[in-house]
């Protein structure tokens, strides 16, 4: 049967290689040119061709290249992951461990809609909103194959991420003053910080490492997360009789109130890693839900939300959360209720 050649097919192949596709589109083989010589088959198994024109010209082996797995040491090295904010980058690390064991071995090139797609769809059907993380993280170590010329299109670009409802509720007032006070009596450190996020605002990424140099007499100085650009905003929080009084008590707790972190875990007297919070939190959260303490489960992305909405029905305005106020209206105004004047 007359075969032809496939340009998508030669993409991530050594020089002088070539695929030639079946019009059955069933099969494709491979071959090689050598100069001056006649061509040599080399079967249907790209891998196998691909070691094969290799020990031809005496070049070792190396099993990595052009795998995904190449594609994410490459990306870390790259400017674009310099240019991420530090809870990005700690974002993409968590999501490489789910990602890079399915697609991590395969060439790049290799990479189609349909392999995304089921990704997607079936093999991570249980956390739909985690694995659009997940693709987000590939469609970027495939744009760091396609800048090399190891294929021409990206195929994360032509499939549609899952649904993802945005959050509509925030903790009401009473439910999370009864959390905050039964938390303290489990994990002090974790209500101090949830607390904190109610009263400020303030991102986890933002906080979890704060220490008491950036705490003055009347205001918290952070630096604000998911930034781009070079020049860095710092958030200039003004200390309210609430969190002058949260203060006061982590202060009173503190080794050295002059020094280290505003939020230690208990043992190591460190700030707690992004994971280890994570992980605590998930099972403050589950074990107030059997207790009965709250009535239904909040993220602690939540607490920010509580904190704009609240804003809003006390001050009138939405608080600069956002480099985008729209943003901040779209995602964290969670108020039922809207009142206005009549004529």
């Amino acid at each position: 049967m007359s075969r032809h050649r496939d340009r998508l097919s030669n993409n991530g192949l050594l020089p002088l290689m070539e695929a030639r596709k079946w019009k059955s589109g069933d099969k494709i083989t491979y071959r090689y040119h050598p100069l001056g010589g006649k061509p040599i088959p080399l079967g249907t198994n790209r891998e196998a061709a691909i070691r094969k024109v290799l020990d031809l010209n005496g070049v070792s082996i190396d099993f990595d290249a052009g795998t995904v797995n190449q594609m994410w040491r490459l990306y870390q090295d790259s400017g674009d992951w310099k240019a991420l904010s530090q809870g990005s980058r700690d974002d993409y690390t968590q999501s490489s461990k789910k990602l890079l064991p399915v697609f991590g071995k395969m060439r790049a090139a290799s990479v189609r809609p349909a392999h995304v797609n089921r990704y997607l769809r079936v093999h991570r059907l249980e956390a739909p909103v985690r694995a659009n993380r997940e693709v987000a993280l590939l469609s970027n170590l495939m744009k760091v194959a396609v800048n090399r010329g190891d294929m021409d299109v990206n195929p994360c670009k032509q499939v549609s991420r899952n649904p993802e409802r945005p959050r509509t509720m925030a903790p009401d007032v009473a439910e999370l003053q009864r959390f905050l006070g039964w938390a303290e009596g489990q994990k002090v450190t974790l209500a101090a910080m949830a607390e904190f996020a109610a009263l400020s605002g303030s991102r986890r990424m933002e906080f979890l490492r704060l220490q008491w140099p950036q705490v003055g007499d009347h205001e918290v100085r952070t630096f604000r997360g998911k930034q781009r650009g070079e020049v860095e905003i710092v958030d200039v929080i003004q200390i309210s009789p609430a969190l002058r009084a949260l203060l006061d008590r982590l202060r009173a707790r503190a080794d050295d109130p002059r020094i280290g972190p505003v939020f230690p875990t208990t043992k190591q007297n460190a700030p707690y890693t992004d994971s280890g919070f994570k992980s605590m939190w998930s099972k403050l959260v589950a074990k107030a839900l059997k207790a009965g303490i709250i009535t239904r489960r909040f993220t602690f992305h939540d607490l920010r939300a509580f904190y704009a909405s609240r804003h809003k029905k006390l001050k009138g305005t939405l608080p600069d959360l956002h480099k985008n106020p729209g943003t901040t209206a779209k995602i964290y105004d969670r108020n039922t209720e809207v009142g206005r004047d009549a004529l």
